[in-house]
């Protein structure tokens, strides 16, 4: 199988390395690679368990942001009221339980790389101020007044069609903002030489 992460045929260091014989993953691999040196936003469309997070971090790594942080956020597994706080951060005092400023992954990473995994469950409120933060590049925490320049690239990450989505839960304007590039990462069902 040939190692996606190798370099000149010597395979890397690295615990999430992925083995692949489809020419099918092998090209996504391959575009991924050319569009890292291009410092956009990427939407990777994939089924669960097919690699999109390794996707994104290979992105991350080929990337000249590399050096910095690479920050990963299941935008699904966290509580929509506490989502906002894991985003963007709170003041000291924001809300009840708010014992310290806690910056956001927008500050933790900003000259880094976020990689916002099952985007398409955001609520939409959040969705009108993620808009917001790419397209200012700025922030404010969570009852805070100031105003925070941020530099990181965005990679998301969904199963669902968001664009075409019957019921409309995403903002095209948010989607066209997120897809400058979109990657789609083939299922396993028609990876079947990658099955053992």
């Amino acid at each position: 199988k040939r190692n996606i992460f190798s370099n000149n045929g010597k395979r890397k260091n690295w615990e999430r390395s992925l083995l692949t014989n489809n020419k099918g993953l092998e090209k996504v691999v391959e575009n991924a690679v050319r569009v890292s040196k291009v410092d956009t936003s990427v939407l990777i469309l994939g089924e669960s368990g097919t690699g999109k997070e390794l996707l994104a971090r290979l992105i991350h790594e080929s990337s000249k942001r590399k050096n910095n942080a690479f920050i990963a956020l299941n935008c699904a597994a966290i509580p929509k009221e506490l989502l906002e706080s894991e985003l963007f951060g709170h003041e000291e005092g924001a809300f009840t339980g708010a014992t310290q400023t806690k910056l956001g992954i927008f500050e933790l990473a900003t000259e880094g790389t976020i990689f916002l995994d099952e985007i398409g469950d955001m609520p939409l409120s959040l969705q009108v101020k993620l808009l917001r933060a790419l397209q200012e590049r700025e922030i404010k925490r969570i009852g805070g007044v100031r105003t925070i320049k941020i530099n990181p690239r965005v990679i998301a990450a969904t199963n669902k069609d968001l664009h075409l989505a019957e019921h409309r839960t995403f903002r095209e304007d948010l989607y066209y903002r997120l897809a400058v590039v979109t990657l789609k990462i083939p299922p396993l069902r028609e990876r079947r030489e990658d099955i053992q």
